[in-house]
């Protein structure tokens, strides 16, 4: 097995522009740590595709590991798709963002795969959008979603608009495995394939996307008397910018405020210091707009916009952000109760979760008489199920704690602008009532119980951080707990044993107490850290997480 320093020199010998073997050279001469974290191994091209830091090296986000990995893409294609072969691709706006979308629409092209590329950056709900209304085979989303300015990604989805799923996944896994070398790649047309067409999608996708989710909308005639609810908006850089104002003006808001500093499309995020709404910093600028304006609520999405993040004013009228699990609570509240009003409840429709995501929500599902399905963190898992269940149910809603949330079944992904659509809906639903948002929440806590979530992660850098959490799983497998928050345990769950899950298997454990409080560790799969999630439910939940914190954060 070659080593890194044997790896970094093939790439100085090697088919490789001048840039890049300056760059190479640079870091040989000057820093041996961050050479071995550029070369020590293969960026992974996991179910989901690549996310990384940029730069060079094999674990590296750059031109050759994103061609590496679309010639992977288009030998699955070829080998295994029958008649037309198509992909859509879409960008965000990260550094390379655009470039990296441009390289992977040229490979695919001299693969003669026909590309259908938009035009300037849009948001990853868009693409999985796009995907179904121009039947692809397949969708290619330049991102790396919420993560710092340094990373960049690229996420695969498949014709059904998800992203991509087994066995499907793990076979183009394989594919991408078997490109060791950047010559194997068709960044050049080559005698013998024709060329295949990239044609650019624009403005029309955009309005059949819009007419399209605007058409969910659940309650018209509490938007009319509330049209003028003030909503401050921040893409935080990122390619919501146009979107979400549109989508929010055409199911009838007209009071949108902007925070005009990060309207601006920037990969560096220069306002923040990570453009995740799910950080209290990242939301700073938002909710000083609202206060100097008056606004009643604030939307948040990342630079992909495909997350959602919200604050809404408290009793005593401060600005609270409020976390995914406490949104996505109050909005199956209020998508139920809608549909029940409406007489759309048949016992056909279906709402779905993650395992991480509050146990609240299943508790309003069951009020309802609603089924709802418990999958793996991703929201991948969830559009499984929709496609699972096509011509059988209706998929009604379904999130994840980590900001995300859909509704419907045009995009099969998360979505923020359907999100922040019904949250402002919601939101004049609520009025209506007399209600707020942070209102409405509280009674839905009145209702079902006091239900309490918090996340906390961990970093651990490089190759030594990851060797170190791998350790903790271990470590968590081999001795669990014998009591949490001091309540005894009453059962573990290994997510790496499909056989007693139902589930794929995936690196989580869960620890559950007889008290009904539960804990689930998980390293993540796209940054170096490895997650704990808490949740407790009842009148001590605030003091319980507490001392789960305590307990598992050392």
């Amino acid at each position: 097995m070659k080593g890194y320093l044997e790896i970094a020199q093939s790439w100085l010998n090697g088919n490789f522009d001048a840039q890049t073997k300056a760059e190479v050279k640079n870091l040989m001469d000057t820093d041996p740590v961050a050479l071995e974290d550029a070369f020590y191994r293969n960026l992974e091209f996991g179910t989901g595709g690549l996310r990384g830091i940029m730069g060079v090296g094999t674990n590296r986000m750059n031109k050759y590991t994103v061609g590496m990995a679309t010639q992977g893409l288009a030998n699955y294609i070829k080998a295994h798709v029958e008649g037309p072969k198509s992909v859509c691709i879409s960008f965000d706006s990260r550094n390379n963002s655009a470039l990296f979308a441009q390289i992977s629409a040229d490979v695919l092209s001299n693969n003669g795969i026909k590309v259908y590329l938009f035009e300037g950056l849009r948001p990853t709900p868009e693409l999985s959008y796009s995907i179904r209304l121009k039947k692809a085979t397949a969708g290619i989303m330049v991102t790396a979603s919420h993560n710092p300015k340094e990373y960049n990604g690229y996420k695969v989805f498949w014709s059904d608009g998800g992203q991509i799923t087994s066995p499907v996944d793990k076979d183009i896994v394989a594919e991408v495995a078997k490109i060791e070398d950047p010559a194997d790649v068709l960044f050049a047309p080559v005698e013998g394939i024709e060329k295949a067409p990239v044609e650019m999608m624009g403005r029309e996708v955009d309005q059949c996307y819009l007419r399209d989710i605007t058409s969910l909308a659940l309650s018209p005639e509490a938007v009319k008397k509330h049209s003028d609810l003030k909503i401050v908006y921040t893409p935080l850089h990122g390619c919501g910018v146009r979107l979400m104002p549109e989508a929010l003006n055409m199911i009838g808001f007209k009071n949108i405020i902007h925070v005009p500093e990060q309207d601006v499309n920037d990969g560096n995020f220069p306002t923040v210091l990570s453009p995740n709404p799910e950080e209290p910093a990242a939301m700073k600028m938002a909710l000083e707009k609202a206060d100097e304006t008056g606004a009643d609520l604030v939307l948040a999405t990342d630079p992909d916009a495909d997350r959602l993040g919200i604050a809404v004013r408290d009793n005593e009228g401060n600005m609270v952000q409020l976390t995914g699990n406490q949104t996505w609570s109050f909005l199956t509240y209020y998508v139920l109760t809608r549909w029940k009003e409406l007489g759309k409840l048949d016992g056909r429709g279906y709402v779905v979760k993650t395992i991480v995501t509050s146990e609240l929500i299943a508790a309003i599902c069951e009020s309802f008489g609603v089924k709802c399905y418990n999958v793996l963190t991703g929201f991948k898992y969830i559009a499984e199920i929709v496609k699972q269940n096509e011509g059988k149910g209706v998929f009604i809603c379904g999130g994840e704690e980590s900001y995300g949330f859909n509704l419907g079944e045009f995009v099969r992904d998360k979505c923020a602008q359907v999100a922040g659509c019904m949250v402002a809906e919601c939101a004049a639903w609520a009025a209506e009532q007399g209600l707020s948002l942070w209102q409405l929440l509280q009674k839905v806590y009145e209702q079902y119980g006091l239900y309490v979530e918090k996340m906390v992660y961990i970093v651990r850098k490089g190759k030594s951080g990851a060797e170190e959490i791998q350790k903790i799983m271990a470590d968590y497998r081999a001795c669990p707990p014998a009591t949490i928050a001091g309540s005894p345990l009453a059962k573990v769950i290994d997510y790496l044993k499909p056989e007693e899950t139902g589930l794929p298997q995936s690196n989580v454990l869960q620890f559950f107490n007889e008290a009904g409080d539960v804990v689930s560790v998980r390293p993540s799969g796209t940054e170096p850290k490895i997650k704990f999630y808490f949740g407790a439910k009842g009148s001590d939940a605030p003091q319980k997480i507490e001392m789960l914190k305590a307990q598992f954060i050392s």
